[in-house]
């Protein structure tokens, strides 16, 4: 899977911004900034990592409805996880 990660702490803004950051197109490694917030795209993510993070309490799992992304929230940063079929979609 794919990962974004967007570097904030604030869900309301996450929130705002989340559209425009997954239709943002990003290349490996490539960090943007989206109404003053840090987002990258950090590569593939074994699915292992993902399993293994939604079992630790401070990390917070969210599914987007009507689709296999998940979003993982931690710390100051949510990490998007997009399956191969959404991002040759949004790409």
């Amino acid at each position: 899977m794919k990962c974004i990660a967007v570097y904030t702490n604030s869900f309301e803004l996450f929130s705002d911004i989340y559209e425009q950051v997954i239709n943002t197109p990003l290349g490996e490694n490539e960090e943007k900034v989206i109404e003053g917030v840090t987002v990258s795209e950090s590569g593939e993510v074994p699915q292992n990592y993902i399993d293994k993070m939604k079992t630790k309490p401070e990390v917070v799992v969210m599914k987007v409805k009507d689709s296999d992304i998940t979003i993982l929230q931690h710390r100051d940063v949510f990490e998007i996880f997009l399956p191969e079929k959404e991002t040759a979609a949004i790409s």
